[in-house]
Order: structure tokens, then C-alpha cells, then sequence
């Protein structure tokens, strides 16, 4: 984690990553991807992002209320963020709150320029559905993810065990990595043998399938 005064704050690094241009909301999950990666790779703590990763950010202070139609919310209040996450909700919930919220703290002073509207979602909509996207990618990294995958570790209860976070969390993650098909379809054929076939006629051929695997050998 960044300790150096020189350096700049992790804030800063993550909004140095917006264009100063208006982009499409294609581009602008792709930031949210970027900023995330480079989130896990400056706290670069094994275990993955925790509370006080957040908490021990300048300016930016994390609380806990009973919030009665929402999981959190944030806002500036003059000296820091505050940051509030429902106490009401279970601890994998509250956690992916916290990197959501973080994600509007992020966008602070850019988010008109990343979410302009659609003609099926509002630029607020576009917000929190980025927002989900950072905390998911900050949470379960696409790098960390194969990684486990190529372990053997597919089932989903055991991934979210592992990356603590809830199975429905695990779930859209595969699913926007792709994981998700690799476990469903059929394998491909690996190659085609010939048959006999009648003289004069077009050879044929029956494809051969290859063992499935699921384990790396990296």
C-alpha cells in the first residue's frame, strides 16, 4: 500500500485513469475494470481488499447506520468522505457495498463525462451499474478468479468462501468472465478421424473428442 508522501494517493491514482474526454458506456466499465485492478495491485495485500484498506484512506471514513431501503450511501462533508454501509446486512454485502460506494467516490467531478445516458438507462443507472462492475472486478479480479478456476475450485459456494464474498456475487463474475460457459457446453472436438468410405465417393470423417479438463498446467 502506498505510505510515500510523494507518491500519489490511491484516490488520485484511480481518477488519474479517466479520460478528460466523454466516453461511451462501453468505455467507461472498462475504466471501472482498470481502476479496480490497479486498486488490488496498490494495497496488494494477499487476503484482497478489506474494510480498512478504505477506512485508511485519507479522508475517507467508513460508518455503519441503520439504513432502511438502501445498503449505503456516501457523500463529502466538508473534510472527508463519509462512507455508510448498512449494519443490517450480511457482512459479504456490507463488504461489496463499501467498494461500490468507493466507485462514486472515485467518479467524483468525471461522472458526466462517464455516464451520459442511453436511450434504455439513464446516466444514474449507468453509475450504479458501474459501480456494481468495480466492486465486483476489486472483489473477485478476473486474474484471481481464472487463477482459482484453473485450481480445480469451481464450484461457486467454494469460490465466494474463498474470495468472501456471497454466491450471487460469484455467479455474475463467472458470468462476465466467461467461466460460466466453459462449464456448461460441451467440449469441442479436438480433431477428426477418417472412415471407410465407397470408392467415388467424398471421404468421410467422425470427429474425436478430447478428455475435458479443467485443471491449469501453468
Amino acid at each position: 500500500m502506498q505510505t510515500s508522501s510523494s507518491q500519489p494517493s490511491i484516490l488520485a491514482s484511480l481518477r488519474a485513469l479517466i479520460p478528460h474526454r466523454d466516453l461511451g458506456f462501453d468505455e467507461a466499465i472498462q475504466i471501472a475494470e482498470m481502476q479496480a485492478r490497479k486498486l488490488v495491485d496498490l494495497i496488494a495485500d494477499p487476503t484482497g481488499i478489506q474494510e480498512h484498506h478504505i477506512d485508511g484512506l485519507p479522508r475517507i471514513a467508513v460508518h455503519r447506520d441503520a439504513l432502511d431501503v438502501v445498503s449505503g450511501m456516501s457523500h463529502w462533508n466538508g473534510q472527508q468522505w463519509i462512507i455508510t454501509i448498512n449494519r443490517g446486512d450480511p457482512l459479504v454485502r456490507q463488504r461489496f457495498t463499501l467498494l461500490h460506494e468507493f466507485k462514486h467516490i472515485i467518479d467524483h467531478g468525471a461522472a458526466a463525462r462517464l455516464y451520459r445516458g442511453s436511450s434504455n438507462q439513464t446516466a444514474e443507472e449507468q453509475a450504479e451499474r458501474a459501480a456494481d462492475y468495480f466492486a465486483g472486478c476489486a472483489l473477485v479480479g478476473r486474474r484471481e478468479l481464472k487463477s482459482a478456476w484453473g485450481r480445480g475450485m469451481q464450484r461457486a459456494e467454494d469460490l465466494a468462501a474463498h474470495f468472501g464474498v456471497s454466491v450471487q456475487a460469484i455467479q455474475v463474475r463467472l458470468s462476465q468472465t466467461g467461466l460460466d460457459v466453459i462449464a456448461d457446453r460441451s467440449p469441442t472436438p479436438r480433431c477428426a478421424r477418417p472412415v471407410r468410405t465407397p470408392a467415388g465417393y467424398r471421404q468421410r470423417f467422425r470427429t474425436a473428442y478430447s478428455p475435458r479438463i479443467t485443471r491449469s498446467y501453468a
